[in-house]
C-alpha cells in the first residue's frame, strides 16, 4: 500500500516528503521526473503510550510507503505521464499552497488555494472521463459487431460511471457492486482513489484554522479529507536536537504536537488502513490492516504460520488500557477478551494471537 505527493510547484510538497521520510531526494532523483520512493514511519501517541508502559527491548512503529511526484504543470498533464504516476497509487496527498512569499513564485500569478484544488480535482476527473470514453467508442464497435453481453454489460457500467462524472463528481463517491467493481478493476480511474488536503500555511497561520475549516466544508462532501501544516515550522521542530526542546518549542506557539506527525495517520486512514498492537517487555509493535480485517487476517499481517494455525486472539481495548492503568488492571476487571475467527479487529486494538503449527 503506498500513497503518492502530488501538487502545482513551489507548494512545499518535496519539503514536507522530506519531514516525513527523512529522506532528501537527491539531484538525480529530481532531475529523472519519476516517482522519489521512501517510507513513512508512523507517530502514534497511543504506540508512545504502550512504548512508556512496556518499556520494550525493542519498538517498532507501523510504516507505509510514499512516493513524491513529479510536480504537476500543463506539460506533464498534457504528455499524461503524470497520471500513469497516479494510478500506481493507493491513495493521494494534494499539497496545496496557503502561504504567502513574494519570493517564492506561484505558477498563476497569485496564491488561491481553492482554485488550484479545484483545478487539480478538474484534471483527475477529466483525466478518467477521456478514458471512459475512448473505451466506450471501442466497446461501441464491438457491440455493433458481435453483440457480445460482456461488452453490453461493460458499456452500461461506463455510462453510469460517466454522468456520475459528468457532474463532477470523482468516482469514490459512486457505490458499485462487486461485478461492477471487478469489471473495472483493472482500468486507470484515478478518481476512485481517497485524497488528503495539505494546505502549507506560513508560521504567522499556524493556530489560525479559519481557511482550513472552510475547504473541509467545500471539499468534504467529495469524499476529500483536509488539514494544515506548516512546512517551514515544521522543518524548525525537525531542527531542534532533543525531545525537551521540541515540547518546549511546541508549547510556546501553542500547539500539541507536530502536524507532520498527524499527517502519517491521515496517511493511513486515506489508505483505508487500522492499526493494532502487539505488546510485551520484548518488544511493542504497530501493525496496519485493511478496515474490516479478521482476527486471522491480523495474524497474517504479523506471520503466515500465525493465520494458518490460528486458535484465537487475546484482545484488550487501548481506551481499557489506559483508563485502568495497565494490562494487569485490564485482565482484573474481566475487560481482556477472548475472540474466535469472526472477529473483526477494531483500529486500537491490543491483540496476542494463539496459535498452533
Amino acid at each position: 500500500m503506498k500513497i503518492g505527493i502530488i501538487g502545482l510547484p513551489q507548494t512545499g510538497k518535496k519539503t514536507l516528503f522530506e519531514l516525513l521520510t527523512n529522506h532528501k531526494p537527491t539531484e538525480n532523483e529530481l532531475a529523472s521526473n519519476k516517482p522519489i520512493k521512501a517510507v513513512v514511519e508512523i507517530k502514534d501517541p497511543r504506540f508512545d503510550h504502550l512504548v512508556g508502559a512496556y518499556r520494550p527491548k525493542k519498538e517498532v512503529r507501523a510504516r507505509i510507503d510514499i512516493e513524491l511526484l513529479p510536480k504537476i504543470e500543463k506539460d506533464t498533464i498534457a504528455k499524461g505521464e503524470i497520471f500513469v504516476d497516479i494510478n500506481e497509487l493507493d491513495a493521494i496527498c494534494h499539497v496545496v499552497r496557503a502561504f504567502k512569499d513574494d519570493a517564492v513564485y506561484h505558477i498563476e500569478g497569485s496564491v488561491d488555494p481553492k482554485r488550484d484544488i479545484d483545478f487539480i480535482n478538474s484534471e483527475l476527473i477529466l483525466h478518467d472521463l477521456i478514458f471512459i470514453e475512448k473505451r466506450m467508442e471501442r466497446l461501441d464497435k464491438k457491440v455493433k459487431q458481435t453483440k457480445e453481453e460482456a461488452a453490453i454489460k461493460e458499456r452500461e457500467i461506463l455510462t453510469k460511471l460517466k454522468a456520475h462524472l459528468d457532474k463532477e463528481s470523482p468516482l469514490r463517491l459512486l457505490e458499485l457492486n462487486g461485478d461492477e467493481r471487478k469489471m473495472i478493476s483493472s482500468y486507470p480511474f484515478v478518481t476512485r482513489k481517497n485524497l488528503i488536503l495539505v494546505l502549507n500555511v506560513s508560521e504567522t497561520e499556524v493556530k489560525n484554522t479559519a481557511l482550513t475549516e472552510q475547504l473541509k466544508s467545500a471539499y468534504c462532501p467529495l469524499g476529500i479529507e483536509a488539514m494544515q501544516v506548516s512546512a517551514k515550522v515544521e522543518s524548525e521542530i525537525a531542527a531542534l536536537e532533543s525531545e525537551e526542546e521540541r515540547k518546549a518549542f511546541l508549547k510556546d506557539i501553542g500547539i500539541e504536537e507536530p502536524a507532520i506527525n498527524v499527517l502519517t495517520r491521515l496517511c493511513i486512514k486515506a489508505l483505508d488502513l487500522i492499526s493494532f498492537f502487539t505488546v510485551g517487555e520484548d518488544e511493542v509493535r504497530q501493525w496496519t490492516i485493511h478496515a474490516g480485517s479478521s482476527a486471522p487476517e491480523a495474524a497474517g499481517a504479523i506471520h503466515s504460520d500465525l493465520q494458518k494455525g490460528f486458535i484465537r486472539a487475546e484482545v484488550m481495548k487501548y481506551a481499557d488500557f489506559v483508563g485502568l492503568g495497565g494490562e494487569a488492571k485490564v485482565k482484573e476487571a474481566g475487560k481482556s477478551y477472548l475472540k474466535g475467527k469472526d472477529y473483526i479487529v477494531e483500529d486500537g486494538d491490543i491483540v496476542n494471537i494463539k496459535f498452533n503449527v
